[in-house]
C-alpha cells in the first residue's frame, strides 16, 4: 500500500467517524465543530483527487461562512436539541433501511461494468481545472454567471433595506468643545425653595 492510498483512507476515517459524530453527539456546538472537521476532511480528499476548486469552495463558503453563521446562531438562541432528538428511536429503523439500500445500490453500481469500459483522457502536467473552469464560466456561460451575481446582489440589497430603520441620532463627542470649556461652565449651584412634604404636614397637625 502506498503512501497515498494511507492518507486517503486517513481522511476518509476521519470523515466518517465525524460525519457520525454530527448525527450523534446531544451537544449542538459540539455536533457543529463535528461538521466542520467532515468538511475539511471532505476538501482533503478533493484535493487528493485534483479537484482544487472544489476543495477551496467547500472551505470559504461552508466552513467560513455558513457553518460559522450556524454556530454563532446555535450558541446564541441555545436551542436544546436533545428534546428534539428524543424521538430519534422511532425513525431509527427507516434510516437503517435507508442506509442498507444505499449501500447496496453502492455494491450494484461498483460490480457493474459501466466504469470498467470508460476510458479517460489523459492530463497534461500543466492542467488546472480552475482554469478550465474559469474559461468556460467567462467565456460560454459568462450571461448566466452575471445574471446570478446580479440576483445576489439584489437579495443583498434587498436584505439591507429590510433591516434598515431609519437614521439614528448618534450622541458624539465635540473634542474642542470640551477643551474650551471653563470650570465656571462644569458645575451650576442652583438655590431651589425647600418643600414640605405631605406627610410631614400631617404629623405636624
Amino acid at each position: 500500500m502506498t503512501v497515498e492510498k494511507l492518507i486517503f483512507y486517513a481522511f476518509a476515517s476521519v470523515l466518517i467517524l465525524s460525519a457520525l459524530a454530527v448525527i450523534g453527539l446531544r451537544h449542538s456546538v459540539k455536533a457543529v465543530l463535528s461538521l466542520v472537521v467532515t468538511f475539511f476532511s471532505a476538501a482533503a480528499l478533493w484535493l487528493m483527487t485534483q479537484a482544487e476548486f472544489l476543495a477551496v469552495s467547500l472551505v470559504l463558503v461552508y466552513v467560513g461562512a455558513v457553518l460559522v453563521l450556524f454556530l454563532f446562531v446555535v450558541m446564541m438562541l441555545d436551542v436544546d436539541f436533545a428534546a428534539m432528538k428524543e424521538g430519534f428511536a422511532k425513525t431509527l429503523p427507516f434510516g437503517v433501511a435507508g442506509a442498507v439500500l444505499f449501500m447496496v445500490a453502492l455494491y450494484q453500481l461498483y460490480h457493474t461494468d459501466f466504469f470498467k469500459n470508460t476510458t479517460v483522457a489523459p492530463v497534461p502536467e500543466n492542467y488546472s481545472n480552475v482554469r478550465a473552469l474559469g474559461d468556460v464560466l467567462y467565456t460560454q456561460y459568462f450571461i448566466a454567471f452575471e445574471l446570478a451575481a446580479v440576483i445576489l446582489l439584489v437579495a443583498m440589497v434587498a436584505a439591507i433595506s429590510l433591516c434598515f430603520r431609519g437614521v439614528r441620532q448618534r450622541k458624539v463627542q465635540d473634542v474642542g468643545e470640551q477643551v474650551r470649556v471653563r470650570k465656571e461652565e462644569r458645575l451650576k449651584i442652583v438655590r431651589m425653595p425647600a418643600e414640605k412634604r405631605e406627610s410631614m404636614q400631617e404629623d405636624a397637625q
